[in-house]
């Protein structure tokens, strides 16, 4: 009898916390979307550059905008290689 007890309070405490669990994911896609950043101010981005000429790589994590100009070097702009879809 002690034994079922303890399976029927372990039970109902596993199905308290994915209850919470659950209600906190569905909570999250309830939020709105934060606004944009004031114009000027640095924004969290994750951007590698490469030199066609020699070759050196450059990775860009704060930038004035989603997808800034392209940083120079060896006198002629460096090409982005970061895949479209981590943009």
């Amino acid at each position: 009898m002690g034994f079922t007890l303890l399976k029927i309070a372990v039970a109902v405490a596993a199905g308290f916390v994915f209850l919470k669990v659950g209600m906190a994911v569905l909570g999250s896609f309830a939020r709105p979307v934060p606004p944009p950043p004031d114009p000027g101010e640095l924004r969290r981005v994750r951007l590698t550059y490469e030199c066609a000429i020699c070759s050196t790589t450059v990775r860009m994590t704060m930038a004035n905008d989603e997808v800034p100009e392209p940083p120079r070097h060896c006198m002629d702009d460096m090409v982005l290689v970061t895949s479209p879809d981590d943009i």
